[in-house]
């Protein structure tokens, strides 16, 4: 049996990338569901998806299943399909990408900047033809894309969505990321900024015309129980784990004000290190530090000198999208299609920078970071 921190934080013998958040209030909110029998459709999902839009500055939101499911359901309400091109990066989940076949379109993948490893917007740009239907712009790690990318899709009158599923709390020159794009999807994954204690995620709406639609199509596209306006699917989230998003929410801000204090030490101790790139922060950006991600030429040697110092890590991520094998018909199934991304997924390290880290594990990570000999 593992021994516990404070609010039933999990311990292991290394330092985690992530730990999970409980306490009472969450505990007396499953059983408070529980014992009301009112499993699904509840009054903590209607308050849940309020509450989340309202944070991000969202005209309108709801619960969902998870992260994937709520891409899906954002290229169903932009009507894309079959014959249609999304722009997508490739340095990201998965999910980012395969979204759009499961709607069967194309995911058309462009690269990142080296700085930020976020879409480039000049690639953005060069993508886009006759057949673009979306841009589905990621927040990588918490940090927030160009805001020429909103620019390019409006020039062109290219609908985007934001995939926020690393990106709880960001902002972008003074607004929240999931308020600023067409839609915005979110995940709530455990290991995410904040979490709903399993699989969950959100979809919300920055234009009139799909606000009233984000809570149908999660919901077989229906109006009333036995209305089907369109295309819709069960993506809905359970009240258990809404009861839980609701209480998690109100303490986001303090999170994401904690990883931003370790992430600026860990930028202030590695920056004249001359063996790593640490990462960068947009100008006019809060980033949210989902993972705090060092480039390392020689990343085995790096990842077990971690090991041996107590600290766990992370790759994030490997493979790119576009070199994975269920792309191995995709025309961009090559090595050298996209140079920079390629480059980024064989030299991209993560540490721990989760909020839950005491200031004795920051200085312990700190201090095995500064003891690496490359």
């Amino acid at each position: 049996m593992p021994t516990r921190r404070d609010e039933g934080e999990a311990m292991g013998e290394n330092i985690p990338l992530g730990r999970m958040f409980i306490n009472d209030e969450m505990r007396a909110a499953v059983s408070e569901v529980l014992d009301s029998g009112r499993w699904i459709k509840g009054a903590h999902s209607k308050g849940f998806g309020k509450e989340w839009a309202a944070y991000c500055g969202a005209l309108a939101g709801t619960p969902c299943s998870n992260g994937s499911t709520a891409l899906i359901a954002a290229l169903r309400l932009l009507d894309v399909g079959s014959g249609d091109e999304v722009i997508v990066p490739s340095h990201t989940f998965i999910a980012s990408a395969t979204c759009v076949d499961q709607v069967g379109a194309t995911p058309i993948f462009v690269d990142v900047e080296e700085e930020y490893h976020t879409l480039c917007p000049d690639a953005v740009e060069a993508a886009i033809n006759s057949s673009t239907k979306a841009i589905i712009a990621v927040h990588l790690y918490g940090q927030p894309i160009s805001p020429r990318i909103f620019e390019i899709a409006k020039e062109n009158n290219i609908p985007i969505i934001e995939d926020s599923a690393q990106a709880h709390g960001a902002e972008l020159n003074g607004q929240r990321i999931g308020g600023i794009g067409d839609l915005a999807t979110f995940s709530f994954f455990p290991s995410k900024n904040m979490a709903v204690g399993g699989d969950g995620g959100a979809l919300l709406a920055n234009r009139e015309d799909l606000a009233d639609k984000v809570g149908m199509v999660v919901d077989h596209g229906r109006l009333d129980k036995y209305r089907h306006d369109f295309l819709g699917s069960n993506f809905r989230l359970s009240e258990i784990q809404c009861a839980v998003g609701r209480i998690q929410l109100k303490h986001l801000d303090d999170w994401v004000k904690r990883r931003n204090i370790i992430a600026e030490n860990f930028n202030s101790k590695f920056e004249n290190l001359n063996w790593t790139i640490i990462p960068a922060i947009r100008p006019g950006a809060l980033h949210a530090w989902h993972q705090y991600v060092l480039r390392v030429s020689d990343r085995e040697k790096f990842m077990n000198h971690m090991d041996e110092c107590g600290v766990s890590t992370g790759i994030h991520y490997p493979l790119p999208c576009h070199l994975q094998p269920l792309y191995q018909n995709h025309p961009q199934h090559f090595e050298g299609a996209l140079p920079v991304t390629e480059a980024i997924c064989n030299s991209v390290v993560s540490i721990p920078v989760h909020p839950h880290l005491t200031d004795d594990e920051v200085e312990q990570i700190i201090s095995a970071v500064l003891s690496y000999q490359p």
